[in-house]
């Protein structure tokens, strides 16, 4: 991979805990992302899968400075968003926009789809006023929306051109970076093909980077040049996605590929399902030694007491199991 253009070192984001009315105390905290380091290059897509509450949307939002990260660095193109000031992180965001999994709650139901595309443009003061109508009309062709359409409301539109025109938003100061959190997961299967290859062909003609968030590996493997698996507020294997899918080392990452359907019914009958014991621990109090240990497999005395680092199996992939080579 060539040099980064995003690149997180142990980014931590935790949540006190406060009960009481009038006296408020320190009850816990909740460690919804806790120490991971990830880098993005440039033009490459990276897939970031996990179960529901492990921390990939945190993450993102924390990636943005949407929620505030406890500890690690956060360096976009050279500049360290997490120490930077409210306007570093304003002009940063012309470089790193996001499109949100739910389009039904992304849009503002009071505003046009011109006001919605115009509203980036003229806060960032990237185009003249004049030109804005233009660039609308640009966006829209772009995404596979007919500009004609810019001065509709969102609840005119079905969920796949919404999500179309949240992704238009997002590209409306031309960014380099784009994070995607989940954003199929509300629509249709028929839909969510399209948006998929909308993504992938924007990706190739506009040379952008997307980190592309998803519990489901069926969609992340047709649109991930790599993929980060997520439990727990860790990153638990990374590596190439066909690698991943088709060889996974981490016990984890096993059972996720076994859900993963498969469309010959004889094959689907004959294969074996892992079916994890239990749910997902809780991020306010996770176990010790390695979180995932309560529900694995192959847990020995030494999982319940050593926390597992992220390390080099290969040369390019990474996994954070103190059994590897022994499962």
């Amino acid at each position: 991979m060539s040099a980064p253009i995003l690149q997180l070192t142990d980014v931590k984001t935790h949540f006190p805990i406060h009960e009481g009315f009038l006296i408020k105390r320190h009850s816990g905290t909740v460690k919804a992302v806790d120490g991971v380091s990830l880098a993005l290059g440039q033009g490459e897509v990276l897939g970031l899968v996990g179960e529901s509450g492990c921390g990939k949307s945190t993450l993102a939002r924390a990636i943005l400075q949407l929620v505030p990260t406890t500890a690690g660095t956060i360096v976009l193109e050279g500049k360290n968003l997490t120490s930077g000031s409210a306007n570093e992180i304003l002009a940063a965001r012309r470089n790193l926009q996001m499109v949100f999994q739910d389009p039904y709650a992304s849009l503002n139901p009071r505003m046009t789809v011109f006001d919605a595309l115009a509203e980036p443009l003229r806060v960032h003061k990237v185009c003249p006023r004049a030109d804005i109508p233009a660039r609308i009309a640009e966006l829209m062709t772009l995404v596979g929306l007919a500009p004609r359409f810019m001065q509709k409301y969102p609840h005119e539109f079905s969920g796949g051109q919404r999500q179309r025109i949240a992704i238009a938003r997002a590209l409306a100061l031309q960014p380099r970076v784009i994070i995607a959190d989940e954003p199929v997961s509300a629509l249709d299967v028929s839909i969510q093909a399209q948006i998929l290859n909308l993504l992938a062909s924007l990706v190739k003609k506009m040379g952008l980077s997307l980190i592309f968030i998803a519990h489901d590996l069926s969609v992340v493997k047709h649109i991930s040049d790599r993929i980060a698996v997520m439990y727990l507020g860790k990153i638990v294997e990374l590596g190439p996605a066909i690698d991943v899918i088709e060889h996974p080392q981490h016990p984890y990452t096993r059972a996720l590929i076994s859900a993963i359907p498969t469309p010959n019914p004889d094959v689907e009958r004959a294969r074996q399902r892992i079916v994890l014991a239990g749910d997902p621990p809780s991020p306010v109090n996770p176990p010790s030694g390695c979180a995932f240990h309560p529900r694995c497999a192959y847990t020995q005395e030494k999982c319940k007491a050593l926390v597992p680092p992220l390390v080099a199996t290969t040369a390019h992939r990474e996994v954070a199991c103190v059994r590897f080579g022994e499962i």
